[in-house]
């Protein structure tokens, strides 16, 4: 999930690190692949910087029987005190997780599977970025941006690569194929960890342009989930040459007055329709009940971090409570996701050491990614489009999404999927992305 602004015990906190986000953002310096040169030296240090090279993920078999002794030892605490999940993650649903983890499950499986992708990395504003890239066997794909979210990975994305990029094998048609790219963000997965400040949605966008032009493509389309979506927002905003068009699925359409209302804890204001109404109490449940790991993130990813990065069980219980949370599931993720599936996300996360840098992002932009005034959706003119699932965080009504984005070409509501759709339904995920950029072609 991706940045959060918190209910009125925190709005002091919050406005400082607005200021804090917004200092940052202006603090930015031009990016290294735009500074131009005429030295031979650096002229061929930046042909270096920009290649594409050939990538395969091989973790030490050191590390994976240091993760399987760590999970076997995990000192547990004592079971909650309330029979559901109003405390957190359920003890026996962890522990049977993770004694799965640590006697069953098998990193190579996914490691294979990666494999199997055509991987690469470049470097892009000094930090070498890993991505799938799948091309078409259709002529004419579409090429398609894909960014992930938190706490998701490439991973959430790699089962809807299939039905894009080979329609007529899925229900499709050949002239709605896309090239599919799937970057890992910096410091999450494979991708580079930062070591300084200012990687926030904005700075990711421009690098995303630069990563869809070094790979040949003029015209693309960028899409976006959790994270995935403001990045996305941002790049539209950006609006650079040869962006088509944005599909998101958590829109940033809530009016000002309601997150108003949301975050000092008073009534709705007056007139709300029926939809407008329940994405109003998602909203006020999940920031009132929810919402603790966006605070810990957004202002001591550091602190968090440390259990994060120790523990294993530590974060299998922060993210699978967010599996729980958002997948259209009724709160039981297994009905949504494998074991596997779920296990292999975390290993990610466990494996590349990755808990705290991936969290810095909230740091980063810790604003209400859901506020369509926040995130400056008016400013977007390219064309967006936006489809719902009903398991997201809250559901995103027409009227608010039309007022939020002004160049709105495609809307849809969908009756299965979650918060990680592209995992929970590829097959739907894809289809919606044929529909959503049929007309910009």
């Amino acid at each position: 999930m991706s940045s959060v602004s918190f209910p009125h015990l925190r709005r002091s906190l919050l406005a400082t690190t607005a200021i804090a986000g917004a200092c940052a953002l202006l603090a930015l310096v031009s990016p290294s692949y735009a500074r131009a040169s005429t030295t031979p030296e650096v002229a061929a240090t930046v042909e270096q910087d920009s290649a594409i090279r050939p990538f395969k993920v091989n973790i030490p078999e050191e590390a994976v029987a240091d993760l399987r002794k760590r999970v076997l030892a995990t000192r547990w605490p004592d079971r909650e005190t309330v029979g559901d999940q109003s405390q957190g993650v359920q003890l026996a649903k962890l522990q049977e997780l993770v004694a799965y983890w640590g006697t069953q499950y098998d990193w190579r499986k996914v490691e294979k599977q990666l494999n199997a992708l055509p991987m690469f990395v470049t470097k892009i504003d000094g930090l070498d970025i890993q991505f799938i890239h799948v091309k078409s066997k259709h002529p004419n794909a579409m090429p398609l941006l894909l960014t992930h979210g938190w706490p998701g990975s490439i991973l959430e994305l790699t089962k809807a690569i299939a039905p894009l990029t080979d329609p007529t094998a899925h229900g499709g048609r050949a002239e709605d194929a896309f090239d599919v790219i799937i970057p890992s963000m910096p410091g999450y997965g494979f991708s580079q960890r930062p070591t300084s400040g200012g990687w926030n949605p904005d700075r990711i966008g421009l690098a995303w342009d630069v990563l869809m032009k070094r790979l040949g493509y003029k015209r693309y389309v960028s899409q976006g989930g959790d994270w995935g979506s403001v990045i996305a927002d941002a790049m539209g905003r950006q609006a650079p040459s040869g962006l088509l068009g944005i599909h998101v699925n958590m829109p940033a359409t809530v009016p000002a007055d309601v997150a108003r209302a949301i975050s000092d804890g008073t009534p709705p204001p007056a007139g709300l329709s029926t939809s407008e109404t329940e994405a109003y109490e998602s909203m006020k449940t999940f920031f009132s009940k929810n919402a603790a790991y966006g605070a810990m993130m957004g202002t001591r990813p550091q602190t968090v971090g440390y259990g994060l990065s120790d523990s294993p069980a530590g974060l299998a219980a922060w993210m699978f409570d967010k599996f729980n949370q958002w997948t259209y599931s009724g709160g039981d993720a297994g009905k949504s996701l494998t074991k596997d599936e779920m296990l292999d996300g975390i290993s990610l996360y466990w494996l590349t050491n990755s808990a705290v840098s991936s969290a810095r992002l909230y740091w980063e932009n810790n604003n209400n990614n859901f506020n369509a005034v926040e995130q400056k959706t008016r400013d977007i003119k390219i064309p967006v489009a936006v489809t719902v699932f009903p398991g997201e965080i809250y559901k995103a009504p027409k009227t608010w999404t039309e007022r939020a984005y002004p160049n709105l070409v495609y809307f849809n509501e969908v009756d299965k999927g979650g918060h990680f759709a592209a995992w929970e339904e590829p097959e739907l995920f894809a289809k919606e992305l044929r529909a959503a950029f049929r007309t910009l072609r």
